[in-house]
């Protein structure tokens, strides 16, 4: 270096660099070629190394089935099918908060580590970008003897070491919130490496070359078994009902860790436990051990654990409507929520009021999305009917954190959401089901908000869609317990009490008990009459029920009597044409045709049919009702072909309207046999019935009316069809 004169009087020393500097420089001028400011030395960590951060192992941690594809996709030893041997695989851990995901990526890097199977072993908590940069920097320093100044730069380092590593090393970046956390930060390809991400979050940014994606699962029913028996394993007393309350808390490991801790600081059974979950009075947070007292090492409660995750995805576009979808998928049923139900007209309107903006069923469903993505709920790729499940935990902390009004605003929602998908006509038998079973869920979860300011039509929609699926037995014990719900919400004579009793009356009957319906009814007449008054449609409704089950109570004609004074009465206060009015045309007919006068009665429901094709159409199941009627009264007339050809009809508009397994097109191939063999085939129908009799009991079950009458009627063909053979020459 040498010294520069750049003036007259004026001096100044100038240093010059000539080529690449490496180490300390100290008072520079200028600099020509490439400067590296040098980093400060470190002593290097010597291999095999694991870096100290790793979590506490779990008391009684149990195997899990999903460690055989963890093994699959992460070892390289040959044993497992790897996506390529020549290039880093990368697991991607994502489920619901608390199934164990940190658990498991622990068991699997302690066997590699056991196992010799890796030289380096880090563990980092993916809390943010800055984390992981943070350590991949430390990382870099430890590795190569040099700390950066930037720790962006030292993380670049670290990866480039990865790069080129020739020792076997597995990272594991545990508990990722964001996929933008990750990037430019993936630890490089490498044929000795492997990396395990856990995270919650199930977005399409977190898939690429070489990852693929584990869905852990919560326990299977043996593993939470086997985790609460090695739990409770010095506390036997406690051993007991230990499938129910690995059931009540859905099998989430986190759930039974925690309530197992609860257990034992307060030495109580699962019994015990079990007793004070069902008490409504206790909310979730009251049930599980204090922040300071949790099992493990953990550090969140089971509320807290998903807080953070519903925050995220309420921030998802579109913003604000994934907490409340999950509010609202908190009072259905966790297996399965129909997805039509939450995009429906009465759920967008609510979305709508609460971002203040509207709402479309489209947005709704780009919400759901954000739910999955945080994999707070899950829904299947293709099913017949789209459903959405949810976590029974994640829904009672969430219902516990609504306020009553709120609650109360839920519930009236779902219940309007669910009347809205609701088809008039069920000829899909597992969307009845599935729609019973959430609106039951909701029974359960709703008082009193279903009962505010009166009992939603919902409560009844449910016995009835029972009793139209040919559960009559559930039908009845459904309205039973219907019943005290409204005596108790509303009151003995609020008119929905009374429509319970109604519809519990109307059900026993269908069950098999009609005196002790015709009983019900005319106690319940009386009782319309003193609250409601006699031309209330109620009371017409009652009387038109009561007169009915006197006539299959055995009193034909006084029920033909009864119906004759209805309808002069439903005539004068309802109208001709009302629906009620066509139905007591109806019964009037049909008991008239049993008190033996059949002629008037063909005659009768001829007019009858008229009056049903012209107010309510040709498809109205009431209409089809008619039409059947009408054609067995053509049989008993002693026309058995035209009430056969009939019927045949009857039941390819059945089929097309109701469905094959809806009960009255069942009544209508029953009937179409019995026609048929009195045209002179009685084996050849008694050999139909028995094939029907199959789907019979498939769909109402052998305790059913019709699957009693079946049987006989079988019974009774095929004696006919001896009788009429032919006897052997002599």
């Amino acid at each position: 270096m040498g010294e520069r004169h750049d003036g007259p009087g004026e001096a100044s020393n100038e240093a010059s660099v000539d080529g690449d500097v490496s180490g300390m420089l100290v008072q520079i001028g200028s600099v020509r070629g490439d400067l590296h400011l040098a980093p400060a030395v470190r002593p290097r960590v010597q291999l095999p190394h694991r870096t100290p951060s790793l979590p506490r192992r779990a008391t009684a941690f149990q195997p899990r089935a999903a460690a055989a594809e963890l093994d699959r996709i992460l070892d390289d030893n040959g044993t497992a099918v790897l996506t390529s041997s020549a290039q880093a695989t990368t697991g991607l851990m994502s489920g619901l908060g608390g199934v164990g995901k940190t658990q498991l990526a622990l068991d699997y890097a302690e066997r590699a580590w056991a196992a010799g199977a890796v030289d380096l072993l880090v563990w980092v908590t993916t809390a943010s970008r800055d984390a992981v940069v943070t350590e991949y920097a430390a990382l870099a320093a430890g590795l190569t003897g040099f700390a950066d100044l930037d720790a962006e730069q030292g993380a670049e380092r670290f990866l480039t070491w990865l790069a080129t590593a020739e020792v076997r090393w597995l990272i594991v970046l545990d508990d990722l919130q964001h996929p933008r956390d990750l990037e430019r930060l993936w630890p490089p390809a490498n044929p000795h490496g492997r990396v395990l991400v856990t995270t919650r979050r199930a977005d399409a940014a977190l898939r690429g070359p070489h990852r693929q994606l584990i869905n852990l699962e919560v326990f299977t029913p043996a593993e939470a078994h086997a985790y609460l028996h090695d739990t409770l394993a010095e506390h036997q007393r406690r051993s007991g009902a230990i499938e129910a309350l690995a059931e009540t808390l859905g099998y989430l490991p986190l759930a039974l860790a925690q309530a197992t801790t609860y257990m034992l600081d307060r030495d109580l059974s699962c019994t015990e436990y079990l007793s004070r979950w069902h008490d409504r009075r206790n909310q979730l947070a009251a049930l599980f051990p204090e922040p300071d007292c949790l099992p493990d090492g953990q550090h969140a409660t089971i509320a807290a654990t998903w807080s953070l995750s519903i925050d995220h995805a309420n921030r998802l576009q579109p913003a604000g409507l994934a907490k409340p979808l999950l509010e609202i998928a908190s009072v259905l049923d966790p297996n399965g929520i129909p997805t039509a139900a939450l995009t429906s007209a009465a759920v967008t309107t609510l979305l709508g009021n609460d971002v203040d903006r509207r709402v479309t069923a489209e947005h709704a469903r780009d919400g759901l999305a954000c739910l999955r993505r945080l994999n707070l709920i899950s829904q299947a790729a293709h099913p017949p009917i789209p459903t959405v499940r949810v976590h029974t935990l994640v829904q009672r902390t969430t219902r516990d954190a609504l306020t009553v009004d709120r609650h109360a605003t839920i519930v009236r929602t779902v219940a309007d959401a669910l009347s809205e998908i609701w088809p008039d006509v069920e000829r899909d038998a597992e969307l009845g089901q599935i729609l019973r079973t959430n609106a039951t869920a909701l029974l359960e979860n709703g008082s009193p908000g279903l009962w505010e300011p009166h009992a939603h039509e919902i409560v009844f929609r449910i016995g009835g869609s029972l009793g139209n699926a040919g559960q009559v037995k559930a039908a009845y014990d459904y309205f039973r317990r219907l019943h005290v719900l409204a005596h108790d919400n509303l009151g003995p004579d609020h008119p929905d009490t009374l429509s319970a009793r109604n519809y519990l009356a109307r059900s026993q009957g269908e069950a098999g008990d009609e005196t002790g319906a015709a009983d019900a009814f005319e106690q319940l007449l009386t009782d319309h009459l003193r609250v409601l008054g006699p031309n209330h449609p109620h009371t017409l409704a009652v009387r038109n029920n009561l007169a009915y089950r006197q006539g299959t109570a055995g009193d034909v004609a006084g029920a033909a009597e009864a119906f004759e004074q209805l309808l002069a009465d439903a005539c004068r206060v309802l109208g001709p044409d009302h629906p009620h009015t066509l139905g007591v045309q109806n019964n009037l007919a049909r008991f008239r045709g049993r008190a033996g006068h059949t002629a008037a009665t063909v005659d009768a429901y001829e007019k009858v049919l008229a009056d049903h094709l012209r107010v309510l159409g040709p498809d109205d199941p009431e209409t089809l009702t008619v039409r059947h009627n009408l054609a067995c009264y053509w049989g008993q007339g002693g026309d058995p072909t035209r009430a056969a050809n009939a019927l045949e009809l009857l039941l390819f508009d059945r089929l097309r309207v109701l469905g094959p397994d809806h009960p009255d097109t069942l009544v209508t191939r029953t009937m179409l046999a019995r026609w048929r063999a009195a045209e002179g085939d009685p084996a050849g129908s008694a050999d139909a019935l028995e094939r029907l009799l199959a789907d019979i009991i498939r769909v109402l079950g052998t305790d059913h009316p019709l699957t009693s009458e079946t049987r006989d009627l079988i019974a009774q063909l095929r004696a006919e069809a001896q009788y009429e053979q032919p006897s052997d020459p002599a």
